[in-house]
């Protein structure tokens, strides 16, 4: 058998063990080392599996994800995100379906302080979804809203999966920070113009809800979350300036968020720190797992000179960037309906990054492009991790969801064609100030 029939075999292997609900790491472990012995011997696989993912987990860069995520607990548990909906919702109660676009503000917040499309998605399903349904608004468009703004925690910065994309790839993370501020500024505003143009179309999508509020009211909800928006100016402002590094910035937003935590707040107490660290250390091992696994496969397949062949094919059926951009987001919405966004990235960035870069497409623009791929497919049934997570926690029917939530995912899909064939919504920032 050859090397290349085993590569092959290798990956169709690894996907399968994923689409079966193998842990990521298991399955892309497990193929790595039997791939190898395949072409060497077991002592030399041994080797191998063991000696490449240390050497590779040792990246600096990769300090950047424990430190962002340890921010994003410390900034739920010190209670810098329990007031963002309802600030939003005091802001924008007179706007048709206000609720919704104040899920979509408040998304767009707490995904600064997250990091992930999921822990957004989840957060504001508890939060946003309740408050709109005891208000009668439509569950599909309560729980559509949620799961679409869900994948602005893959956007905006700082974003866990452009740390990852960023090391793989060998790209500045502060170019992609950058980058990923403008096409998660559209999204959120394509989401709000959705809202607004289908509850004038339907006003029964809203039920009916009119408050109002004093000035006073809505700067007392502003002054309560003022904390998390100055959180994010400080760390991206610094990373934007050149006064550090984004794994210096997560160090730094961890100790800014402890501090804001235990005496701006005063929420934070001394008995909740080891169960951040601990909610922290296992989310950092499952992405480092799925990492260490993932790098052995990088490995194998480079050995079956997979990714060689695949750019030879893909520069066959078209030498035209667009064309294959094109195809490429074909690709990622299908995977991405079916593989997580996390394992998805790690697994395809090796093979994708070099296609796109012999036909001359920014490594910075197609990063952006490529997490928002796998963004919207989570978000996509038929089993989409945005969707499941949104519609369990908010016990809502997966039919519901389709129904009246497919519009966003429509909203999703032209944001990301905006973004794919104009560059320049994704590079003017990082050109501009770096």
């Amino acid at each position: 058998m050859s090397g290349i029939t085993i590569g092959i075999i290798g990956v169709l292997a690894g996907l399968a063990l994923i689409a079966l609900r193998v842990p990521i790491a298991v399955s892309l472990g497990l193929v790595s080392f039997l791939g190898i012995i395949e072409l060497t011997n077991v002592r030399a696989a041994w080797g191998i599996i063991t000696a490449v993912p240390f050497n590779f987990i040792g990246n600096w860069s990769f300090t950047a994800v424990p430190m962002f995520l340890l921010m994003g607990y410390v900034c739920t548990t010190s209670g810098m995100t329990t007031g963002l909906f309802r600030a939003m919702r005091v802001c924008l109660s007179r706007l048709p379906g206000g609720l919704a676009i104040a899920s979509v503000g408040a998304c767009s917040m707490f995904a600064a302080a997250s990091g992930s499309s999921v822990a957004t998605a989840s957060a504001m399903a508890r939060i946003a979804v309740p408050e709109m349904l005891r208000h009668n608004y439509n569950p599909g468009l309560s729980t559509g809203v949620i799961a679409a703004s869900g994948t602005l925690g893959s956007l905006i910065p700082p974003s866990i999966l452009m740390v990852l994309y960023g090391v793989y790839a060998e790209v500045s993370i502060g170019k992609l920070f950058m980058a990923g501020f403008l096409p998660g500024l559209l999204s959120a505003v394509l989401y709000v113009a959705m809202i607004i143009s289908r509850v004038k179309f339907n006003p029964e999508l809203a039920g009916e809800i009119v408050e109002s509020f004093s000035a006073k009211e809505k700067w007392e909800a502003i002054r309560e979350v003022w904390a998390l928006p100055a959180l994010i100016v400080f760390v991206l402002g610094g990373i934007f300036a050149g006064f550090f590094t984004p794994t210096e910035a997560g160090a730094i937003a961890v100790a800014y968020s402890l501090i804001i935590g235990f005496f701006v707040h005063k929420e934070l107490k001394l008995k909740s720190i080891p169960l951040i660290i601990h909610e922290s250390v296992i989310a950092t091992s499952v992405i480092l797992l799925i990492i260490c696994a993932a790098s052995a496969f990088g490995y194998y397949l480079t050995w079956e000179r997979i990714p060689i062949i695949l750019a030879e094919f893909m520069t066959k059926l078209s030498s035209n960037p667009l064309a294959i951009l094109l195809v490429i987001n074909i690709f990622l919405l299908i995977l991405g309906m079916f593989v997580e966004g996390t394992a998805a990235l790690i697994l395809l960035t090796p093979i994708l990054v070099p296609i796109t870069n012999s036909y001359g497409i920014d490594p910075v623009h197609f990063g952006i492009v490529f997490i928002l791929n796998l963004s919207i497919a989570g978000a996509t049934p038929p089993v989409g991790t945005l969707m499941f997570t949104t519609c369990s926690i908010s016990n809502v029917k997966i039919e519901d969801y389709v129904r009246e939530g497919y519009p966003f995912i429509l909203a999703t899909i032209f944001a990301l064609l905006c973004i794919t064939y104009f560059p320049i919504i994704t590079l003017f920032l990082p050109n501009l100030l770096m």
